[in-house]
């Protein structure tokens, strides 16, 4: 089934606005900031931000033109915040090219304040992933986190720091632990070896802001044999765990979302996705 058809579907269903962007114009490096992910001795090295994230591509020199990449975008129609349709997370070794599943925003509080824009990418071509009609949108998620290389891209609408955001990944993450234990699917053991990776989660976020618009890309590394699954927070480093990586990304879509605009979303682009 065509890629492009689930994502006009949701478009149809204006969940989404679309807007497209084409450029021909030559960029210097020095016009375009560059972003690090910071391995930790998972995976390292730069970022361009652009629909390409480089975690091992070689500082662009000086002198060096960067050509403005094409692409489509769509748009949060609740901030008017774009995304590109794809990604391309450029390591060592060779990673797909990423679709973009669903966008929405994050509100908090009776006021509905907008905190930030957020969009889903998952390598939908992955030839593992087994996805049939007659599984609920939840069971298609959770086969897509655990089985394909994600992305969560989160924008802030507004000036905000990382260590607000550390404190609302660590509750979250304690959150999944709980739901875990009384699902059965975190034993005791598992939870004593989670503590390992949650307490280095703590110590990724700086006491530094992070401004408005600037956008934080966290990666799910694909699953390989005989190794943790790993888990990428750009410029900050990394944590490698099977258990807590992926209930990272999903604690995104438990029941109604952190964004339920996010979970609306994905939900129409995978209704009629089967692989």
């Amino acid at each position: 089934m065509s890629l492009l058809r689930p994502l006009a579907l949701a478009t149809s269903a204006r969940y989404f606005s679309t807007a497209t962007r084409r450029s021909n114009n030559v960029l210097r490096p020095r016009n375009l900031k560059p972003f690090l992910y910071a391995g930790a001795g998972l995976l390292g090295g730069s970022f361009l931000f652009s629909s390409t994230i480089h975690l091992d591509a070689e500082p662009q020199e000086k002198d060096t033109q960067v050509a403005a990449v094409d692409q489509d975008t769509i748009k949060d129609p609740a901030t008017d915040i774009e995304f590109p349709t794809t990604l391309r997370v450029t390591t060592k070794v060779k990673t797909p090219l990423l679709s973009l599943v669903g966008v929405g925003v994050r509100t908090v509080s009776f006021l509905g304040l907008k905190v930030y824009s957020v969009a889903f990418y998952a390598d939908l071509n992955n030839p593992e992933l087994k996805i049939t009609d007659s599984m609920t949108p939840d069971e298609k998620i959770e086969r897509i986190v655990r089985t394909c290389a994600c992305v969560v891209r989160i924008v802030p609408t507004r000036n905000t720091s990382f260590t607000h955001l550390r404190d609302a990944f660590v509750r979250a993450t304690g959150e999944r632990m709980v739901l875990g234990r009384k699902k059965g699917t975190l034993s005791e053991e598992e939870a004593v070896e989670v503590g390992l990776p949650l307490r280095k989660l703590k110590t990724l976020f700086p006491n530094s802001p992070l401004k408005k618009h600037t956008p934080l890309d966290i990666f799910l590394a694909p699953p390989v044999p005989g190794r943790q699954r790993v888990l990428i927070f750009r410029d900050l480093g990394g944590i490698e765990s099977d258990w807590l990586a992926p209930e990272f990304i999903l604690h995104y879509f438990e029941n109604n979302g952190v964004s339920p605009s996010l979970k609306q979303t994905v939900v129409a682009r995978l209704k009629d996705f089967v692989k």
